[in-house]
């Protein structure tokens, strides 16, 4: 491949000519010798060395974008609709920005540790995080990072984390529930930490509120095994008939489970009602429509990057914590119980 050098030799000029009509830095150039190192950049198809550019500014043009999962649940987690949507947009945003993305994911946080360590990133991003992940990444790699979807409740270290209104939401779609007569609800999720605790606890708060009691039953917790369900659903369908609905941790499960109880005759929403949680594309493919709670998905995902790349830049990135609003989507997938 042709050098600047050879080219400001085959034009008579000097390298830093050349540099500046690369970078479109032409003010102190002549229009006449701009127009010539464009025909010879065209004539060799130059393609600038990132990596020396990098190198040069002392950084390496990468951010790195790692997830934790579990693979208990997930056989591909990119599978996940709110992890595809989440990944697009934080790539496409990245990308923008005039940086390359690297992704990594892994039920290990020592794994995610030792890799990202080696990538000679400019900052991080990192969803699926527990406290004492946080703690960890805080503790051995020294570069930028925002979290997403992370809370680390009385977390001893500072942490920039991009989020959501969890608890309100599902705090607003059980109070929705109990708005349409039910006072049976159950709330089913695969774990009770992180994301899923915050909406746990805002399903507790909507039922207390309402003079509802709760007890451990009315927790249906879903362990599934890689990307088999039916075990799981069996337990679920078994339970059906001590409530009259459903709050779901997710869309994936509320779809899933709708259509393991359709496929046996269960009426939804007639029989049983559901909710979900994220408002993606499993809630508008299903039928009936989920009722579900909004969020905006490639938002955070684009807010964690403004952030992290004001943070390499060593700019003010505003608050800490940024909590996304939500809010409940009426569909089709609730029963009124005062009506018949």
């Amino acid at each position: 491949m042709v050098t600047i050098k050879q080219m400001a030799e085959m034009l008579g000029t000097s390298t830093t000519t050349v540099s500046n009509v690369l970078h479109g830095k032409t003010g102190e150039v002549s229009p006449a010798m701009v127009e010539k190192v464009k025909k010879v950049l065209e004539e060799y198809d130059y393609i600038p060395n990132i990596n020396a550019r990098n190198l040069a500014r002392n950084r390496s043009g990468i951010i790195g974008l790692a997830m934790k999962a579990s693979r208990s649940k997930y056989e591909n987690f990119i599978k996940d609709p709110f992890a595809g949507e989440l990944t697009g947009a934080v790539e496409g945003r990245i990308r923008a920005k005039g940086y390359f993305t690297m992704l990594y994911i892994s039920d290990d946080i020592t794994e995610i540790i030792n890799s990202v360590a080696t990538w000679n990133v400019d900052g991080l991003i990192l969803m699926g995080m527990l406290k004492e992940d946080g703690k960890l990444l805080k503790e051995k790699i020294k570069k930028p990072m925002v979290f997403v979807d992370c809370y680390f409740r009385d977390s001893s270290f500072n942490y920039v984390n991009v989020g959501l209104e969890d608890r309100k939401g599902c705090y607003e779609i059980t109070k929705y529930l109990i708005g349409k007569g039910h006072r049976r609800i159950a709330y089913l999720a695969d774990n009770c930490k992180g994301v899923d605790y915050e909406r746990f606890k805002g399903y507790e708060s909507a039922l207390g509120e309402a003079g509802i009691s709760w007890n451990k039953n009315d927790f249906i917790m879903m362990r599934p095994s890689g990307g088999d369900l039916s075990m799981v659903f069996e337990d679920v369908y078994r339970r059906i008939r001590d409530f009259t609905a459903f709050v779901c941790a997710s869309d994936y499960y509320a779809a899933n489970i709708m259509n393991y109880l359709n496929d046996r005759g269960v009426k939804i929403p007639e029989e049983l009602s559901i909710v979900g949680f994220d408002d993606n594309i499993y809630s508008r493919m299903v039928r009936p429509a989920l009722t579900t709670v909004h969020q905006d998905v490639s938002e955070k995902g684009r807010i964690a990057v403004e952030k992290l790349v004001k943070m390499i830049h060593k700019e003010d990135y505003e608050e800490n914590h940024t909590m996304l609003p939500v809010h409940v989507v009426e569909r089709d997938s609730v029963r009124d119980m005062g009506t018949r």
